[in-house]
């Protein structure tokens, strides 16, 4: 027995221990309930951070709890180990992305495991590695053969300096991360996954996740954006080209005064006859914050009215969305009327706000339009873009919106001008990506054959590891003849591979799958998958709440429509933690400081006062960070565990409190030392007393009133701990509750047999209800009370409903000092809850019934006074 709580020494034994039993290895079992838990797993990018310690710590306190509730619990972790940083550290380090990547999964899992983490390991899936990407490229295969993976034109980020497509990441300010050039927008042949196939099924499955987070599934359904409008075309005056556009406003339509396209649009080549300015706009292509507009020189004729209207190429038209061309109604979108306001283009007003009848046409700047419009004086300052009565709109006129909207679908319709149709805001998934750290594409190119997937029974198409690294030029696989070069698999002849890689999402978006079966089972195994699947409790950030379950998403419905899985929706319930933040602290001659090189409020480098900043997500850059190595290293991982637990809810940000670690330390010291008191004070009884065999409580009936409080504040803790994590996962609650109970067992003494049986049934209660959140200790103390390991094979505690309930007390009601009424209340109740009581008992309410009640005091135990207004 140790005597003093050394969390290192205690943590490491029963590490160990766990590794050597192989505590947490998950078998199928059809007769057993199943729970998956799964928290996303990470990028190796070579030390784990706070972030990383809460969502983890959250998983294992879930799966941890399943399992003593008999569940048979999956709980699996891996790494997601493409990427770009592995790349840039062999551009800058001169170290191949392999070994970068593999030598920080070592790192990382050694990290994951003296956090005390439950993971089954024999499950552990690496994404870089060829045993797994195979199925990437099985995937993709699948697709191609379904038409769900094609490839098209699209811009992409280029560094002309460099030679190289970027990320949307590796572009700053407009310019390139590593030469600081210009970024232009260059069209490229790229892959795509045709997620718009299943885009109404994606909205629609959204009503189904009931155990998601509001905000999430409303994020959902805004990225699939399903809108209703009209798509038409408008003719180009004198020539046979027509640009077709979509509108969920056909209401504004006579209020169009010029037309947008986009960069990319097939037209914007042929109507602009100076490609330099046309390069220009280009460049800024998808440039929100700055609207860069070029007229043609050529005009459209609105369908509606027959007027000519400008056509100009405009930077902030995505031909991503719709049909990549909008028609612009400045006087009813701001973002059309800034437009307008720049380049002097006209405003009809067609929309009027109820009651109110004028509209004109406004001409913002005075002058002649670019596009040809008329000079008049301005009249209003911004869009009107709600809904109103339609205005200058031909025979719609004095129509509301609503009404308006279906009238002229049906007039466009029945006039052959076009039809009523559903858009979605969802693009089809670009994956293509022009570098080396991914998956390689499964297609090779042949002069006769044309575009040939490789067969099957060739994959995994591996990536090639005797490449260079020069960050110039594209990807190096361009400059790599072992793994360009190779026959067509249809007629023999000489062909080349593909050499871009797949988005690192496609990894993600199916990996959930992969751990329903062992590394050396087949990946796609049917009954595992049935038995395993679908996840019970997700758990990630919020910052995914978009791409990354929106793919797997999709890719859950693509494995079920080629035979794999027989449901729909991948995640039964998804969990998006909060973040963890710290203040700032920065030093005048030094910039920001990390909480070690600050001493006194002042710098340690200079001596200088520093200054606290606002308390914002921790980052390296701010470094405003804690090493959770240093935390564990000085109060072992039981610590930092319980104070990510305990310090906000799961959902909530978190704010870094270090007396808020030195508590969570102080408080698992108290547990330390109530046990050690009992087992000296329970040798010492034994010694005298022989091996007596304490009586459960459940055999014994009468206690003292100080025993009866702890039982009863026992089977209340049960209660409010068990209902705590089944409610929403309400963890710092639970341990609050479990807190007041280490509190009571702190008083108490036990003198009699019953009162040492309520003793040793209160500590082991404490013990296993801690467990899930500080299991290191909670195991050492449970060997230490005399129990066998492990406190995780053991059932959870279950509570006495009877045994839960206070005694209750008579209460004195009052009312303006006289006796009234009698009411048996239990000790506990708040003021609040007092109050209530009373004004609910039938006699008082017959006296009060008319009366103006002015307050009511309570004295706790004893009475009630209710104060009325006399008549």
């Amino acid at each position: 027995m140790d005597e003093k709580y050394d969390p290192q020494k205690v943590e490491l034994r029963w590490q160990k221990f766990w590794a050597e039993e192989r505590l947490y290895k998950s078998e199928f079992d059809a007769n057993r309930k199943k729970f998956y838990c799964l928290e996303m797993f990470p990028y190796p990018s070579g030390k784990i951070h706070m972030g990383h310690v809460r969502n983890y710590a959250i998983g294992d306190v879930i799966a941890r709890y399943k399992r003593m509730r008999g569940y048979n619990v999956l709980h699996p972790m891996g790494w997601d180990a493409f990427g770009l940083p592995a790349e840039n550290a062999a551009i800058k380090q001169g170290v191949h992305p392999a070994k970068w990547t593999y030598e920080n999964i070592d790192s990382m899992k050694k990290q994951l495991n003296r956090m005390g983490l439950s993971y089954d390991w024999d499950r552990e899936v690496t994404t870089c590695n060829p045993d797994y990407y195979r199925w990437n490229q099985w995937f993709f295969l699948k697709m191609f053969e379904r038409g769900l993976a094609y490839k098209k034109a699209s811009f992409v980020n280029w560094c002309q300096s460099c030679a190289t497509v970027l990320a949307n990441e590796q572009v700053i300010d407009g310019k390139c991360w590593r030469c600081d050039h210009d970024v232009i927008q260059k069209e490229l042949e790229q892959w795509f996954f045709k997620i718009t196939h299943y885009a109404e099924e994606l909205l629609d499955g959204c009503d189904s996740l009931r155990g998601w987070p509001e905000n999430v599934v409303t994020m959902q359904k805004n990225w699939i954006g399903k809108s209703e409008g009209v798509e038409m075309d408008f003719a180009v005056d004198g020539r046979a080209e027509k640009i077709r556009i979509f509108t969920t406003r056909p209401d504004t339509l006579w209020g169009v005064t010029f037309v947008c396209i986009a960069p990319g649009h097939f037209l914007s080549e042929k109507l602009v006859s100076d490609k330099e300015k046309l390069g220009v706009v280009k460049a800024k292509y998808g440039m929100m914050e700055e609207k860069e507009g070029l007229f043609t020189g050529h005009y459209a004729i609105n369908s509606m009215n027959g007027e000519k209207i400008p056509i100009y190429v405009a930077n902030f038209v995505l031909m991503e969305y719709g049909t990549g061309a909008i028609m612009s109604v400045p006087a009813h979108d701001q973002r059309d009327f800034e437009f307008a306001k720049k380049y002097g283009l006209p405003i009809q007003i067609v929309i009027v706000p109820d009651g109110k009848t004028e509209a004109l046409l406004v001409h913002p700047s005075g002058g002649e339009c670019e596009g040809g419009g008329e000079s008049l004086s301005p009249e209003i300052t911004e869009a009107y873009e709600d809904e109103g009565i339609l205005a200058n709109s031909g025979p719609f006129s004095g129509l509301s919106s609503g009404k308006a909207k279906k009238r002229i679908g049906e007039f466009i319709e029945k006039n052959g001008l076009g039809k009523r149709v559903v858009n979605y805001r969802l693009r089809d998934w670009g994956i293509s990506r022009q570098r080396y750290w991914g998956t390689p594409i499964p297609i090779i190119y042949c002069e006769g054959c044309g575009i040939v997937p490789v067969d099957e029974k060739n994959l995994p198409v591996i990536l090639p590891e005797n490449v260079k690294f020069t960050g110039m030029g594209g990807s190096p696989l361009l400059d790599s003849e072992d793994f360009l070069e190779v026959p067509c698999p249809q007629c023999g002849g000489q062909a080349r591979r593909e050499t871009d890689t797949m988005d690192t999402f496609v990894d993600s978006s199916w990996y959930f799958v992969r751990y329903c079966s062992k590394k050396d089972e087949d990946a796609l195994n049917k009954v595992n998958i049935s038995y395993w699947m679908p996840v019970e409790q997700y758990i990630g950030g919020v910052e995914h709440a978009v791409l990354h379950l929106l793919y797997s998403r999709f890719f859950t419905r693509v494995m079920r429509d080629i035979g794999i899985l027989g449901f729909d929706e991948p995640f039964t319930n998804l969990l998006t933690q909060g973040m963890v933040c710290m203040e700032t602290q920065k030093c005048p001659e030094h910039d920001w400081l990390f909480p070690e090189e600050v001493k006194d409020e002042t710098c340690i480098y200079c001596g200088k006062e520093i200054a606290r900043g606002r308390v914002e997500k921790m980052s390296k850059s701010r470094k405003n960070v804690v090493d959770p190595d240093r935390l564990i290293a000085q109060y072992g991982a039981d610590t930092a565990r319980l104070f990510s637990l305990f310090a906000a809810p799961p959902e909530k940000d978190l704010e870094w409190s270090d007396r808020g670690v030195e508590g969570a330390y102080r408080f698992l010291n108290r547990i330390w030392g109530i046990v050690q008191r009992f087992s000296v004070e329970e040798q010492r009884r034994m010694s005298a007393e022989g091996d007596k065999v304490l009586a459960r409580t459940s055999e014994l009936s009468n206690f003292s009133a100080h025993t009866a409080v702890l039982l009863r504040k026992t089977h209340q803790t049960i209660r409010r701990v068990t209902m705590d994590i089944e409610r929403e996962y309400h963890f710092n609650t639970a341990i609050a509750g479990l807190m007041e109970l280490v509190n009571e067992l702190s008083l108490f003494q036990a003198e009699t047999d019953g009162e040492w049986a309520v003793f040793r049934e209160s500590i082991e209660t404490v013990l296993l209800l801690l467990s899930p959140f500080s299991p290191h200790i909670a195991e050492d103390l449970w060997v230490q009370v005399g129990n066998q390991p492990s406190i995780f094979i053991r059932d959870w505690p279950e509570w006495d409903e009877e045994r839960t309930k206070e005694e209750e007390i008579e209460l004195v009601i009052q009312i303006n000092g006289k006796v009234r009424a009698k009411a048996r209340v239990s000790p506990g109740l708040s003021d609040d809850d007092i109050k209530e009581k009373t004004l609910n008992e039938e006699k008082i309410k017959d006296i009060l019934s008319g009366k103006t009640i002015k307050k009511i005091f309570v004295v706790k135990g004893k009475l009630v006074n209710i104060v009325v207004q006399e008549a």
